[in-house]
């Protein structure tokens, strides 16, 4: 998964929280399809509450660019009648007992629970509402350590740009850890200063705001402890932060992770894809903190919440079940369980799939690529995410794609999804997202989305991982209200039928760096549910 799972907000490492042709032009476009306005920008800040479900809403009428999907229910599927779609979601697990989840759960009714038989006969046991390809593991390797510690797997030009960015990681891992050790020694010592002049330990912000001493000392400790504070954290919170990531230095630094080998619990040869008898039916994991599924409760969250419930949040799609794949872990995700999840999604009825999750490295890309292709054949829609590292994926590498040129595709029904903000204007595309005009097919919601997390909790997460489940979540209200219509036409459609922004926009959040929005993507648009729902109808006649 390497950085999809969360995006760094500070100056150090705090989880805040991860087509064959041409696009071609829609020629049956009306005056009711939504169009950029242009010079709008919104006169007050956001609300709370449309921050929260800011990707349902309008960009005409509410100057926020999300996707329009509250109009597209109130003006467009009124009483119109759906067919249920199943959503498999290739991720780090979902706590299938969120309150607002678990209604909307894939059940594999050709399974009897809890019988120890696979009366299916598909190859796993007991699979009542998914797969967990991952097992018992919850941290894995990055793929560029796998290779290194067995240069076996790949050719010598990718051993070696592995190896090198291997020694990147150390040199910037020093560099980062001297840093954060000095930022920890000087919070540690505002907060002695401070603790002493309030009088109190766990002082608020507003006590350390309020402070107006002019004393040098007790000044130099009121700003540093108002730095700690803009991360969101008190003092404890950060040194606890900041420990974690200083373990994580650490351990990049020791090579620790060069010298273990997590997959060993698992108990199959990753290198070998013929072995596919392993994994359990636990699609939430063993372990009994649920922060390592958060992920993809989120993810599915965006997907299918359940509409105006008065509960956490709303789902795009209202008529969905979510077929789970544990096969993403806190590190990078193998490419035979992500080939082997994508085929278990299909075979089990999944219309569309959503993956947000990616690498830098694949040693066995085509057994993705492979499936990737098999899930065309079913007529599958693949939805992925694009990446968070603000790179142009038109010439590095992200992995999986549909292009192992970068030029040329060898199926037309995955969609690659960069990342949106909430503000309209020059800062629209996420500071995070990645681009590419061949690489990216379009831009949806990406930044502080709001969707369920473990433990009947909800959760702002940002990140492209946020962006794709959004569009997986208008694909499936297309494929449910228009079933007859195929993946390729579905991805076309969201494509298409999109909202064209045509002014220059800030890239990789860096104010110098300004671009054509249209240069950012193959189809230069952001998806919009009323437009898309507008185009199938259109073309299902």
């Amino acid at each position: 998964m390497n950085n999809f799972k969360s995006i760094v907000i500070s100056g150090f490492a705090v989880l805040v929280l991860a087509s064959c042709g041409a696009s071609k032009s829609a020629s049956n476009t009306t005056l009711l399809y939504e169009t950029a306005p242009v010079n709008v920008r919104k006169k007050a800040p956001i609300s709370e509450s449309d921050l929260k479900r800011w990707s349902h809403l309008d960009l005409v009428k509410d100057t926020i660019p999300g996707m329009s999907v509250d109009k597209a229910y109130a003006e467009l599927l009124k009483n119109k009648k759906s067919k249920k779609v199943i959503v498999g979601i290739v991720d780090s697990g979902v706590d299938i007992e969120q309150e607002d989840l678990k209604s909307v759960i894939w059940t594999n009714k050709k399974e009897i629970p809890a019988n120890g038989i696979d009366d299916d006969k598909n190859g796993y046991i007991d699979d009542i509402h998914g797969w967990n390809f991952l097992g018992d593991i919850t941290k894995e390797n990055i793929e560029y350590e796998r290779i290194i510690a067995n240069k076996s797997l790949v050719d010598e030009k990718t051993y070696n740009e592995a190896k090198a960015l291997n020694d990147k990681k150390i040199a910037t891992s020093i560099n980062g850890k001297a840093s954060l050790e000095e930022m920890l020694s000087n919070a540690s010592k505002a907060d002695i200063v401070l603790t002493k002049y309030l009088g109190k330990t766990g002082y608020s912000v507003e006590e350390v705001n309020a402070i107006t001493s002019q004393d040098a000392e007790i000044s130099k400790s009121k700003h540093m402890i108002q730095r700690v504070n803009s991360f969101g954290m008190t003092v404890s919170e950060f040194k606890t932060a900041v420990q974690k990531e200083l373990e994580g230095y650490n351990s990049v630094i020791n090579g620790d992770n060069l010298k273990t080998n997590y997959r060993k619990v698992v108990g199959d040869n990753p290198d070998d894809f013929a072995d596919t008898k392993y994994g359990n039916n636990n699609v939430m994991g063993i372990s009994l903190d649920k922060e390592q599924i958060l992920h993809g409760t989120h993810v599915a969250g965006i997907v299918a919440q359940v509409r105006s419930n008065n509960i956490g949040g709303d789902g795009i799609a209202d008529n969905v079940e979510i077929l789970v794949v544990r096969a993403v872990p806190d590190g990078d995700e193998y490419d035979k369980d992500i080939a082997l999840g994508i085929r278990y999604a299909v075979d089990n009825g999944a219309k569309v799939i959503n993956g947000s999750f990616g690498k830098s490295f694949s040693p066995h890309k085509q057994w993705v690529y492979d499936a990737i292709k098999y899930a065309e054949s079913k007529d599958v829609l693949i939805v992925h995410a694009a990446g968070n590292d603000a790179k142009d994926i038109d010439y590095e590498n992200n992995f999986p794609n549909d292009s192992d040129d970068k030029k040329t595709e060898f199926a037309d029904n995955l969609i690659t999804v960069g990342a949106l903000n909430y503000e309209y204007g020059n800062t629209i595309v996420a500071r995070f997202s990645n681009i590419g005009k061949l690489n990216v097919d379009v831009f949806a919601p990406g930044v502080k989305i709001y969707a369920s997390t473990p433990n009947n909790t909800y959760k702002f997460l940002q990140g492209t991982s946020m962006a794709s489940p959004n569009v997986a979540g208008v694909a499936a209200l297309i494929r449910s209200y228009y079933p007859k219509l195929s993946a390729k036409q579905v991805k076309h459609i969201l494509m298409d039928s999109g909202i064209a922004i045509t002014t220059d926009v800030i890239v990789g959040g860096k104010p110098i760096d300004v671009r054509p929005f249209a240069n950012l993507s193959k189809s230069g648009k952001i998806v919009n549910a009323y437009n898309a729902l507008l185009m199938a109808e259109r073309m299902s006649k």
